[in-house]
Parts: C-alpha cells; structure tokens; sequence
C-alpha cells in the first residue's frame, strides 16, 4: 500500500528545511550587523597616581587606599649620605571610595610638616565601541603648612594654605599605553616675594607603558607656563620616571625625580632639583586597599576583599 504525501506538506518540508540559512541572510541584509554597545574602559593606570601627580583613576566605593610615600635625598649627596638614603621625607594618607565616581583624600607630609586634602570627581568615562574616546575627572586639592613659626616673623592661618585646581584628561590607546593631561592652576595664599604671582599655571603631561600583567613604566612632566623669576630661588620643573609593580592588594611605585615634595603645592611650584646636575631623588609609593564597606550581595561574606 502505497502513501500518499500531500504536496503542500512537501513543499512545507522544503522551506523548513532551508530557512535556517535563508533567515540568517536576510536577516543580515535587513537589519546589518549588531554593534557591541559602548562600555567603560577600565584600569587606565594602575593607581591613583601615575608618579608624584594624580592620574585619571580614583577609589572603588566602600575601598580605601592607603599610601606610604618616601623620597630620598639627592643621589649626587654620594657615599657619605649614602646617595641620599640618609635624607628621607615621608608622606602618609588614605584614598576612600564614597562612590565609584567620587574618591576622597587625605595625608600628612614631613616637608613643612604639611596636611592635605582633595576630593576626585569623574566627569566623562571612556568606552569602547563608539562610546567616550576620553576620560575626563576634576580634582580639588587643599593643603596646610603647619611648621613652627620662626622666632620674629608671623603667620596667619590663612598664609599656610595652598589651593590646587585640576582637570584630568586621559586616553586609553590601547592594553598597553595609557596618556593623560592635565591643566593645573595652583594658588598660594602667600608667596616668597612680592613679584611672584599667586597664581601658577601649569601643564601636566604623564604616561603610562605596560610591560608585563603586573608590572608598568611611568613619566610625568609638569611644565610651568608662568614660572617664577628670581636668582634667589631657581624653580624649575618636575620631571619623574617610574615603574609600578602590582601584587595582589599592594602596588609599590618606585620612582626617580627631581623634588622630594609630594604634594601640588611643592612639586609643581617649587621644585629646585635639576636632572643635568644629579639633582635626582629615589622615591617609592607603596599602597595598600582596603574594604571598608562591602558592596551589596557581600555583605556576609567572610572575605574581606570580596
């Protein structure tokens, strides 16, 4: 007995049979190719400094950061001050998340016995795939000298203070180089003479190569366009080269620069060192992250870094 297959159903059968690869075409022709949506791009530098100078990154929410800095006297002191090691300036403070986007900091410096505070707010995030070619953050900065008053001389509390203004501008080129720039406005309360400006105005340029997963090689350049003139204190400007090296929860910055300063008011205006003439300082930042407050969903976790 023979069966009898409708030929509708056979023509069915045909179309079935052919439109996985007839669909997937058209589909393609009508609506074009899917582009990925635009996402953040992460991990543009390393840390929250690129040498002495911040850089685009700021602090995890919940996550504080804190840094131990040091810088050594100058190497050409030589063998009596043991290429500088014999004179070091320390800095200690912490960096605190409040929000992903909004980071907080504060420490205190051995030079001018001074304290200091910023806060980092970013603006624009890069992305990927059509988003954001560029990274932009403001940073505010405040720092206090609170050095003894030498004997004869007097000191409001308004005459210690120093104000910072940046804008930073960043680029993630590609997995390995990062660039940043950064127009920086410092305002002294008070200033050595009376020709100086109050006002310095400087251009920060720092980048960043990765030479391995856990390993980068820094330098930032702060160029004064309005620099200080007089015979008596020859300010020039900061140069840094350096290298950080991630382990885990620490990443250690060791650097050579020309200032021993580590705050804004000190590196960018009033650095004395020239490279020419030895006028070079080994420095190194270690920090260390810290959860202080776990993001939601980890709240019972008995890890403390997640």
């Amino acid at each position: 007995m023979k069966i009898r297959i409708p030929k509708i159903l056979f023509v069915i059968g045909c179309l079935l049979s052919a439109y996985p690869s007839f669909a997937q075409e058209d589909l393609t022709a009508i609506l074009g190719d899917v582009k990925e949506k635009p996402s953040p791009v992460s991990a543009t530098f390393k840390t929250t400094r690129i040498v002495n100078g911040h850089s685009i990154e700021g602090v995890a929410k919940g996550v504080m950061d804190i840094k131990i800095s040091h810088r050594f006297g100058r190497l050409n002191q030589g063998a009596v001050d043991l290429f500088g090691l014999d004179n070091a300036y320390i800095r200690i403070g912490a960096d605190y998340g409040l929000t992903d986007n909004i980071t907080i900091g504060m420490g205190r410096s051995s030079v001018d016995k001074e304290y200091d505070g910023y806060a980092k707010v970013k603006l624009l995030k890069q992305k990927d795939h059509g988003g954001s070619p560029i990274a932009i953050s403001y940073v505010a900065a405040m720092s206090l000298k609170a050095f003894r008053t030498p004997v004869g001389e007097t000191f409001v509390l308004a005459d210690r203070i120093c104000y910072t203004h940046q804008v930073l501008f960043a680029k993630k080129v590609n997995k390995a180089l990062s660039v940043q720039l950064t127009p920086t406005l410092v305002h002294y309360n008070l200033v050595d003479y009376s020709s100086y400006n109050n006002n310095l105005i400087a251009m920060g340029f720092g980048a960043r190569m990765k030479v391995s997963n856990r390993s980068t090689i820094n330098a930032e350049y702060y160029y004064v366009l309005n620099k200080w003139d007089n015979a008596q204190t020859p300010y020039t400007n900061n140069f840094s080269l350096g290298m950080d090296i991630e382990t885990g929860g620490h990443v250690f910055q060791f650097m050579l620069t020309n200032t021993q300063a580590m705050t804004e008011r000190n590196f960018i205006g009033q650095t004395t060192g020239q490279w020419g003439k030895g006028d070079i300082h080994l420095g190194f930042n270690l920090g260390r992250v810290f959860t202080v407050k776990q993001p939601k969903g980890f709240e019972g976790s008995r890890n403390s870094t997640y």
